[in-house]
């Protein structure tokens, strides 16, 4: 899924106009917004869809300073550390069956120059360990960390926004594997670079 995303998470960025970030001067200064992401085109492909889900709901602190909660749900076959090379593609490398977590993050954002922005985002994660026969064989939590550089683009006269970006992916913590995907996962980091992403929102 993350190879997919690095095609959605910059399709139109270099055609659209940039401009600075918001001020509240402005007559169409909105303080809230509601979003989520286009990583759930990724439901769309058969071979092991993710059943992705996210919705985002922020508040601009003040003209620079962003904080947002992020609700969301997936599931995954292979270790999130796995990097990208000729292992990536590898069905070998999947686990023996999915990892489903629901949860939410905290995410606080910065902007330093017009869109420019660095945001930190931490998730508590609740985890189903599900076999090959789609029957759950165990449980867990674990702490998913996203430090993520990006830039906002207005569109529509502020009432709508994107925002792509790449980030640095962190698993801090998490709570005992199960022996069969423990296997897998403790082959690869914690931290995975170059994640992609394309979030969008509506500003109210």
């Amino acid at each position: 899924m993350k190879n997919k995303n690095i095609i959605l998470a910059f399709l139109f960025f270099s055609t659209l106009h940039v401009s600075a970030q918001y001020h509240k001067q402005d007559l169409n200064y909105k303080e809230c917004f509601v979003g989520s992401t286009f990583a759930m085109l990724g439901n769309l492909f058969p071979d092991e869809k993710p059943d992705f889900i996210q919705l985002n709901i922020g508040y601009r602190i003040t003209e620079k300073d962003v904080v947002s909660i992020e609700l969301k749900t997936w599931k995954y076959h292979q270790p999130l550390g796995l990097p990208y090379g000729d292992s990536f593609e590898d069905p070998n490398e999947n686990f023996p069956g999915y990892i489903r977590e629901k949860g939410f993050a905290l995410a606080y954002q910065h902007f330093w120059w017009k869109g420019l922005y660095t945001g930190v985002h931490v998730m508590s994660a609740w985890q189903s360990f599900v076999n090959t026969e789609g029957t759950k064989i165990d449980k867990g939590f674990q702490i998913f960390n996203t430090y993520r550089l990006g830039y906002h683009v207005k569109l529509f006269k502020n009432s709508f926004f994107i925002e792509p970006s790449i980030a640095i992916t962190h698993r801090p913590y998490h709570t005992q594997m199960s022996n069969s995907f423990k296997a897998q996962d403790r082959k690869y980091s914690k931290f995975f670079f170059g994640e992609p992403e394309l979030h969008f929102g509506y500003n109210f």
